[in-house]
């Protein structure tokens, strides 16, 4: 492992929510449920935050409904724990998401 894969402890896991509001850790996993007016525009975010995966090569598992996308991850190879990775892949959804119409 690496510093961007070595598992977070809590105190920096919650030093880290602080600066992604709407974010939380639930089930081990990092995650947030944006909302949008209809369905297309959720629908292409799904797209946008599939190109951050793989530029990152770290895949979160993206639930797409009617006007929500649930981003959910934790780094399989930390043993399912919440790492910088996690973090970076949340900003950079966080990034694009006003685009969207994600609120």
């Amino acid at each position: 492992m690496d510093a961007q894969t070595d598992p977070l402890t809590d105190k920096e896991i919650e030093d880290r929510l602080a600066e992604l509001p709407g974010w939380s850790v639930t089930d081990g996993r990092l995650t947030r449920t944006y909302t949008f007016d209809q369905h297309l525009p959720a629908a292409a975010m799904v797209v946008h935050v599939a190109q951050i995966q793989e530029e990152l090569n770290h895949h979160s598992e993206l639930t797409l409904g009617y006007n929500t996308l649930t981003v959910a991850v934790n780094t399989h190879s930390a043993g399912n724990a919440v790492t910088a990775l996690d973090f970076t892949l949340a900003h950079r959804v966080e990034e694009i998401a006003t685009g969207h119409g994600a609120r």
